[in-house]
C-alpha cells in the first residue's frame, strides 16, 4: 500500500463477528492521499478533511457514494476536481469482503489523472482539427469541376471524388471502390490504368490525351497521372489521377489551324514575299515571290531550311547587308525569335542598290512571320519628288517678285523669302499654313488708309477667286503699289504673284 502512487482513504472495520462492525470502524489516510490534497493533519486527517478539498457540489456527490458504498457495499467510479488548484482525481470505491464473510474494508482510491486528462483533451482537440481538415480536403476535391482519383500501391483505386461518381454515374462512392469501376474511355477501360502504371515505374508525371463520351458527345479530356512516396514508405509508389477537359481547346486549336491555313493561302498568292520560320527556327511556310527574290531553289527549300541556313546562303549570293561583324549580326538576327514581341520595321540595304522593307511579327504558335518587300523604286521616287520640292523652293527664293501658292484645301503650301520681305510677315506663321483670309489680316496694318477693311478685304479675294482676273493693283498705306497675280495651277493650287512697282 505505501508503494502505491495512488492515495487511498480506508474504513477498516474489527476481524471478529460482532453483531454491528459500523461502531468499530477505523479509518485510515494514506501518506500519498495526505500529499495529493495537501492535509494539514496529514495522515491523522478525517474523511471531512478529505470532503474540505472539493466544491460542496463534488463533496455531496462523494459523500453520497460513499454512504452507498459504506452501507451497501455499492462500487463507485467517479471523476472529481479539487476546488484549489483545479486538479481531476478518478476516485474508486471498492469493499474487501473475507472468505470468511466478515466485512474487512471499504477503500477510496484516488488517482491524480490531470495530465493523462490534458494529454486526452489535447488528443481529442488535434483528432477534430485533422478531422475538420480531413473534411476541408475531401471538400475541395469533391467541388473540383473534374474526377480526381487515387490508386495504391498495387494500382488498385483507393479514393474517387464526387466528379468521379457522376462520370461512372454512380452515387455510392464505397460501391465504385469495391467494384473498382473504371472512367469509360472510348478506346478501352484499362486505358487510365496503364498510363498509372507507367507513372508509377517511371516515378515520373504522364500525360495522355483520352475521348470520353458525356451526355451523348464525345469530349477530349487530358488525363494526368501523378507519382508519389508516402512517408516511411519508399517501395512502391501511389498514384493520383485526374482528367481535365479539353474539348474546347481542342476545337479553338482546330479552328486556328482552318484560319492559320486559310491566312498562309492568301499570303502566297500575293506579291510581297512572306516566310514563316518556326519556334525551332526552321522554315515552315514561304511563297513564291519569297523564293524569287532571295533565288532559292527547290533543293535548298526542301532541306527543312533553317533561318541560320538561310542567311548563309542571302550572304553567299551578295543579299545580305555588309556588316562588319557576321557573327556578331547572325547572333542578333537568331535571338529576334525570342525578343520580338510586336511587329518590327527595318531595312535592308543591299549591295547590288536595291532596298528591302522587312517586317518581323510573332507567330501564334511560336517563330517569327516575314514579310519583305523591295521599295528601291519607292525610294527611288521619292528621292526624285524630294529633289524636285527642293528644287522648286530654290526657283522660288531666286525670284524678285513675292510669291505665294494655296492648296486646293485653301491653305498656303509654299512662299518665298521675296513675299516674306515684301509684307514683313512672320515666317513662323506661314509654316502654320494658314488661309488667305487669316493672311490678309497679316497684312491689314499696311491698309491702315481704307475705311470698310472687311469690305475691301473680301474685294481682294473675290478679284483672286475670279478666274478672269487677270491683275489688279493695290496701293499700301505707305505709298507702295502692289500688283497681285493670281494663277491656276494643274493640280487644283493656286499661285500669286505680288510684285512691286
Amino acid at each position: 500500500l505505501y508503494a502505491s502512487k495512488d492515495g487511498y482513504y480506508a474504513f477498516i472495520y474489527p476481524d471478529e463477528k460482532v453483531n454491528d462492525p459500523q461502531n468499530f470502524v477505523k479509518e485510515r489516510c494514506s501518506r500519498r492521499l495526505a500529499v495529493l490534497l495537501n492535509l494539514e493533519k496529514g495522515t491523522n486527517s478525517r474523511f471531512f478533511d478529505v470532503l474540505a478539498c472539493f466544491s460542496d457540489e463534488d463533496a455531496e456527490s462523494l459523500q453520497k457514494c460513499v454512504s452507498r458504498l459504506r452501507e451497501d457495499g455499492v462500487s463507485f467510479e467517479e471523476t472529481f476536481v479539487l476546488k484549489n488548484n483545479r486538479q481531476q482525481l478518478i476516485l474508486t470505491g471498492a469493499r474487501i469482503n473475507g472468505n470468511d464473510g466478515n466485512l474487512y474494508c471499504d477503500m477510496i482510491w484516488f488517482r491524480d489523472v490531470s495530465e493523462d486528462a490534458a494529454k486526452i483533451t489535447f488528443l481529442k482537440n488535434e483528432k477534430d482539427s485533422i478531422l475538420r481538415h480531413s473534411q476541408q480536403l475531401e471538400d475541395i476535391l469533391n467541388h473540383l469541376p473534374y474526377p480526381v482519383w487515387l490508386r495504391d500501391e498495387q494500382l488498385n483505386l483507393s479514393s474517387v471524388n464526387k466528379k468521379y461518381l457522376e462520370f461512372v454515374n454512380s452515387d455510392n462512392k464505397w460501391d465504385v471502390l469495391k467494384n473498382q469501376t473504371e472512367l469509360p474511355c472510348a478506346a478501352e477501360a484499362s486505358l487510365l490504368k496503364q498510363a498509372a502504371e507507367q507513372a508509377q515505374e517511371l516515378n515520373r508525371l504522364q500525360k495522355q490525351t483520352v475521348n470520353i463520351v458525356r451526355k451523348g458527345q464525345l469530349c477530349s479530356f487530358e488525363d494526368w497521372e501523378s507519382p508519389f512516396y508516402e512517408q516511411d514508405n519508399n517501395k512502391k509508389s501511389k498514384v493520383v489521377g485526374t482528367l481535365i477537359d479539353v474539348t474546347e481547346l481542342d476545337n479553338l486549336k482546330r479552328n486556328l489551324k482552318i484560319h492559320q491555313n486559310a491566312h498562309l493561302e492568301i499570303l502566297g498568292t500575293l506579291g510581297t514575299a512572306f516566310a514563316v520560320f518556326d519556334k525551332d527556327k526552321n522554315l515552315s511556310f514561304y511563297n513564291k515571290a519569297f523564293t524569287e527574290l532571295w533565288h532559292l531553289t527547290a533543293d535548298e527549300l526542301e532541306n527543312n531550311l533553317s533561318y541560320t541556313a538561310f542567311i548563309e546562303i542571302i550572304r553567299e549570293r551578295q543579299l545580305l547587308p555588309e556588316v562588319p561583324d557576321f557573327r556578331s549580326y547572325l547572333n542578333d538576327e537568331v535571338k529576334a525569335f525570342n525578343s520580338v514581341l510586336e511587329p518590327k520595321e527595318d531595312l535592308l540595304h543591299l549591295p547590288n542598290g536595291n532596298t528591302i522593307r522587312r517586317v518581323r511579327s510573332p507567330h501564334p504558335m511560336g517563330g517569327l512571320v516575314f514579310a519583305f518587300e523591295d521599295v528601291s523604286d519607292r525610294l527611288a521616287t521619292r528621292r526624285a519628288y524630294n529633289a524636285l520640292l527642293q528644287l522648286q523652293e530654290e526657283i522660288l527664293d531666286n525670284l524678285f517678285d513675292g510669291v505665294i501658292i494655296f492648296g486646293s484645301s485653301g491653305r498656303l503650301k509654299a512662299y518665298n523669302h521675296a513675299y516674306l520681305s515684301l509684307w514683313n510677315v512672320e515666317e513662323l506663321f506661314l509654316q502654320k499654313e494658314p488661309g488667305i483670309s487669316e493672311l490678309l489680316e497679316e497684312e491689314k496694318s499696311f491698309f491702315s488708309h481704307i475705311e470698310n477693311w472687311e469690305e475691301f478685304k473680301e474685294d481682294i479675294i473675290a478679284h483672286i477667286a475670279n478666274a478672269r482676273t487677270k491683275s489688279f493693283i493695290l496701293t499700301r498705306s505707305d505709298g507702295i503699289k502692289i500688283e497681285i497675280l493670281s494663277s491656276l495651277l494643274s493640280d487644283g493650287s493656286v499661285m500669286i504673284t505680288n510684285r512691286k512697282l
